[in-house]
């Protein structure tokens, strides 16, 4: 299906911890989407998160050093660089894999250099997403479209770059924080930006790191503010030098 849009090779990043009752069924959906690979990051799980991900087909990356963006950055360094698109989703089911073909097909038309999953335009089942979560993404929609006049509507893991700007970026973050750098680089770097609508169902399995509760959710808001005021000084300040250097 993906390589009669025209597409060569996409590979799957899948950042996990103990995500060993999902993970399974995870990868055999992206396999049957269309995936030429998926790359499984073990976070360091104490379950037998690697074990059921390889059964299912997927190679699997250990990342000892803890942060979703930690798992994320070790999955695009293994990632091989024959590969043309690389697309990120979660390892606990709540992502729909059947919905690949729709985010990396405008990448492979031309028509996109990031392209964002919304799970707030799409259908979500109850209880799938966390009003803190929403919250966020609304907060996250208007400071960017503020600070960069473009608009996003969410913060979905499920996302995709071509492999060479994705590695252009500069990504650092190693934290929760990871997505919304994605993001503001991105918008930052003045790159075309698409969002299509994808389901969102419940987590099949594990229990979540940043909504499953109060705490791990405030934790996360914090996070997420710091790594935003932190980019939004890094990159106002980095803009003239760019600004200089593309005049000359």
């Amino acid at each position: 299906m993906l390589l009669a849009a025209g597409i060569r090779r996409v590979v799957v990043v899948i950042p996990c911890l103990n995500e060993g009752k999902p993970i399974a069924a995870v990868v055999r959906e992206i396999v049957a989407a269309g995936a030429d690979e998926i790359i499984v990051v073990d976070n360091g799980s104490t379950d037998d998160t690697a074990a059921q991900a390889i059964a299912a087909g997927a190679r699997v990356v250990s990342e000892s050093r803890r942060g979703y963006g930690q798992a994320c950055a070790a999955g695009v360094a293994a990632v091989s660089p024959d590969t043309d698109i690389v697309c990120f989703m979660d390892g606990d089911g709540s992502d729909v894999p059947s919905y690949l073909s729709s985010v990396v097909t405008p990448l492979a038309s031309g028509e996109a250099d990031f392209v964002m999953g919304s799970r707030l335009r799409g259908v979500r089942e109850s209880g799938s997403m966390t009003p803190q979560q929403i919250v966020a993404g609304k907060v996250a929609e208007l400071l960017l479209r503020l600070t960069y006049g473009v608009r996003f509507t969410d913060m979905s893991p499920f996302r995709a770059m071509r492999l060479d700007d994705l590695r252009t970026l500069g990504m650092s973050e190693r934290t929760f924080g990871w997505n919304l750098e994605m993001q503001m680089r991105v918008a930052a770097s003045g790159m075309r930006i698409v969002e299509v609508p994808v389901d969102h169902r419940c987590r099949r399995g594990g229990v979540s790191k940043v909504s499953g509760d109060l705490v791990a959710g405030l934790k996360a808001a914090w996070v997420i503010t710091r790594t935003f005021l932190r980019l939004a000084a890094t990159l106002r300040a980095q803009r003239p030098a760019e600004v200089e250097e593309g005049a000359r």
